[in-house]
């Protein structure tokens, strides 16, 4: 196999491109073929093999521009073969015989080609692009006849060959498709706000393995980086499913003694609740039993939350500097679904947390607008971190205060245990109430409870007896026996 060098891709083409093959890389204007193409060329310079730059549409120059800006040099084993019209065809007087004469032009360039070949004797080359050759050939015919030639001709050497095709002239022309041993596609998307979405798929590769669909990919300096789009089912490994405490008693029990290793939860209400909180408790309980925990904030500015949580007795920055705790806020307008995901898998991975936060999905969702089918990515990632023994705590927000709540996105039926925060009113203040729907995986209590958050924390009292409606907001008496609940005591504390 010859490696690409590009992150992500290689695992994407199952080890790389099969050698003594031609591939095709197509793509329009700045999707990144020619910084795939020179990190395809330095990788091979890297295990010793001889690589050759072949340019019809840039110039030397441009493209030892284009290696400067990643930090790269094309050193001795690269040789870049500028392929420039001959003087002639610069000569105004001669032009008009020479535009025509489209067979002398395109052997002169095949010709070219080959000598460039037979000198350098590079073990990968790369040819760009195929838009001149289209341009030169004038039909479709001699087109295909000039691809099986070139193709036929580097077999015979036993060159792995990469074809780029900017798809600026007969953009639906499919020749190439038919000849070459893989086809990889580079497509860019710009959303109505926030940066450039870039994606590729690999759609065709004779006689192996790939990972199909689409996989998001950025450019920045270093070259072009790949986020193979997650598979969760091929991340399985083995850990005890012991029960996490969040060490306050009262939530205890109302999970039913904690929340299962390697599970999710969906902590669920209106604005204002405190469903970051209820989060943290978890995470804070996770770093004291000496595990590292990762928070990703979509929504909050990450000073103003370490300021908040240590009023709450959570002290982020000294956990982060001991290295248990990775918190990241998330710019997910330059963002891409695939990118977030392999951001937590690497953490994940590298620093074996077990408690993992996303905060939240409104900002996950409404950073990624004209994304489609966001509920499968958190589907997938949630099932990833699952299956890697870390417990993940999801927040989303509800639209309302009282009464009936508004979902923007339904995920509570991927969520292993769903926690739902509700206001309600009594005796003209604002309390709030929490209460366990839904556990997959154990009993739990069907009772709600009052929690108050102040400066010690999150704290629970004891299950509300004695009235009804307290979800819906104005909880009323249904009976006169003795009442359990702060509402008969409101400056009480729980």
């Amino acid at each position: 196999m010859a490696r690409t060098g590009v992150p992500g891709l290689d695992d994407i083409l199952s080890g790389g491109l099969s050698q003594g093959h031609v591939f095709l890389l197509e793509g329009s204007p700045g999707t990144g073929k020619t910084t795939i193409a020179l990190r395809f060329l330095l990788t091979g310079a890297e295990d010793g093999e001889t690589g050759l730059y072949i340019t019809l549409s840039e110039t030397e120059q441009e493209l030892r521009e284009t290696a400067a800006s990643h930090g790269w040099t094309i050193d001795d084993n690269v040789e870049v073969f500028e392929l420039i019209p001959p003087d002639a065809l610069l000569d105004t007087d001669r032009e008009q015989s020479l535009l025509y004469s489209s067979d002398l032009e395109l052997g002169e360039a095949t010709r070219a080609i080959f000598q460039a070949f037979e000198r350098v004797k590079p073990a990968r080359v790369v040819l760009d692009s195929l838009s001149e050759i289209r341009l030169l050939a004038q039909s479709s015919l001699r087109y295909r006849r000039q691809i099986l030639s070139i193709k036929h001709y580097f077999a015979r050497q036993g060159a792995t060959v990469l074809l780029l095709d900017d798809l600026t002239s007969e953009s639906m022309d499919k020749t190439v498709h038919s000849v070459a041993h893989g086809v990889v596609k580079l497509e860019e998307l710009a959303p109505d706000y926030g940066a450039e979405r870039r994606r590729l798929r690999v759609m065709k590769y004779r006689g192996q393995r790939f990972r199909g669909g689409y996989h998001d990919f950025a450019i920045r300096r270093g070259g072009v980086a790949v986020f193979p789009r997650l598979v969760s089912a091929e991340h399985r490994t083995h850990f005890d499913r012991t029960q996490n405490t969040s060490d306050i008693p009262e939530l205890d029990a109302l999970l039913g003694g904690g929340i299962e290793q390697g599970s999710s939860t969906l902590v669920l209400g209106p604005a204002g609740t405190g469903k970051s909180t209820f989060s943290f408790q978890f995470v804070a309980a996770a770093i004291a039993r000496g595990e590292r925990a990762a928070i990703f904030v979509f929504d909050e500015e990450l000073g103003l939350l370490l300021d908040r949580t240590r009023a709450l007795g959570f002290d982020f920055e000294a956990m982060r500097a001991a290295g248990l705790l990775h918190i990241e806020q998330v710019d997910a307008a330059e963002l891409s679904p695939g990118e977030f995901a392999q951001r937590v898998r690497d953490y994940v991975d590298k620093a074996q947390a077990k408690t993992v936060v996303i905060d939240s999905l409104n900002g996950y969702q409404a950073s990624m607008p004209q994304e489609n089918a966001l509920v499968l990515h958190i589907h997938e990632l949630l099932q990833y971190l699952n299956r890697q023994g870390a417990t993940t705590f999801l927040t989303l927000a509800q639209h309302g205060l009282v009464g009936d709540m508004k979902t923007p996105v339904d995920v509570t039926y991927l969520a292993d245990t769903v926690i739902l925060l509700r206001y309600f009113e009594a005796l003209g203040t604002v309390r709030r109430a929490v209460s366990v729907i839904k556990k997959r995986s154990g009993r739990h209590e069907d009772t709600i409870r009052e929690y108050r958050i102040n400066e010690g924390g999150l704290s629970l009292g004891a299950p509300i007896t004695g009235f009804q409606g307290v979800l819906r907001g104005v909880p009323t008496l249904v009976e006169t026996a003795p009442v359990t609940s702060a509402l008969i005591a409101p400056e009480a504390d729980i």
